[in-house]
């Protein structure tokens, strides 16, 4: 799993029929405080209706095609959660 932030969106209108009926959006992973992005974008199907800017949950590869949406799709990354807050060591590094 990994702390991300949401980006930006991905519209596709001809796309493989296993996924036709889901949301893609645009991540970056980001640090605990969710605010430094590091890495490439990478798009994910959005399972809990997340928007930009929010941080989130994202999991990938097999565990990504574990849940009833996305079992036996051609799907590496999901989000699977929104984050309200992180806490770090006893400290609040994130708060929605």
């Amino acid at each position: 799993m990994k702390i991300a932030r949401v980006i930006g969106s991905a519209i596709s209108t001809i796309k493989s029929p296993r996924v036709k009926d889901t949301k893609l959006l645009l991540c970056r992973e980001t640090d605990v405080h969710g605010q430094e992005e590091r890495g490439v974008a990478y798009a994910a199907v959005d399972l809990v209706d997340a928007g930009e800017g929010d941080v989130v949950l994202t999991c990938h590869g097999s565990a990504a095609r574990q849940t009833g949406i996305t079992k036996e799709t051609p799907v590496d990354a999901v989000i699977m959660a929104v984050l309200d807050h992180l806490e770090v060591d006893g400290e609040i590094t994130f708060r929605k």
